[in-house]
């Protein structure tokens, strides 16, 4: 049995106590490994930022806020794992300031500054050690190039590449590659069949010991 971490949903930062940046994803594609990794046996945690969806009641779910508390809670748990899927889609920008009264109109245009949020595969890949990490690019092009980019910098082992029409919806295109560049699989369908996928591809490569 291999203990697996996952991390999935959106994340929040907040302008003032009701605004916020964020996106549209779901959760569905980290609720789908979920389960498939439960159902073959294996422990599995899940760091979730605010979704609706419910996880396996199988799965110990960690939920946050921000990037920041979701990768607080994922150096906590990456330790005792044997491998990371990093699902989530966590907001690479923050507010620079955050007022703690609501922000009201006042006839002007208002600047936002933003500031970079951690980087939470990049730090989990630099003490990644004996561990696998698979890991998301969402691009809107240049895809392959730029997903591979994303491997070799954050240090995966594998890199599902999907499009922005995958958010928040239940079926998506998307491929997978190994740190060569070699395409493993490409898939259309609901997220449960894409994870079923990618489980075997895993299993393949990292779980037969387990």
């Amino acid at each position: 049995m291999a203990k697996v971490l996952i991390t999935s949903g959106p994340t929040r930062e907040y302008l003032d106590p009701v605004r916020y940046l964020s996106n549209a994803s779901s959760g569905r594609m980290g609720k789908a490994l979920a389960e498939v990794f439960l159902e073959h046996g294996h422990q599995v945690f899940v760091v979730s930022g605010p979704v609706e969806i419910q996880y396996p009641a199988g799965a110990r779910v960690i939920p946050v806020i921000t990037t920041e508390e979701m990768l607080r809670e994922c150096e906590k748990l990456f330790e005792q794992c044997d491998g990371l899927i990093g699902a989530a889609a966590p907001c690479d920008y923050r507010p620079q300031t955050y007022s703690s009264e609501k922000l009201r109109k006042s006839g002007r245009t208002l600047a936002i500054q933003l500031a970079e949020t951690p980087d939470i595969l990049a730090t989990l890949g630099e003490k990644k050690e004996h561990r696998w990490i698979v890991g998301f690019a969402l691009e809107t092009n240049d895809i392959h190039n730029r997903a591979m980019e994303k491997l070799r910098k954050k240090r995966c082992d594998l890199i599902v590449i999907n499009r922005p029409t995958a958010i928040g919806v239940p079926v998506t295109e998307v491929e997978i590659a190994d740190s060569s560049g070699i395409i493993l699989g490409k898939w259309t369908g609901s997220k449960e069949t894409i994870a079923q996928r990618i489980y075997e591809i895993v299993g393949e490569r990292f779980l037969r010991d387990h």
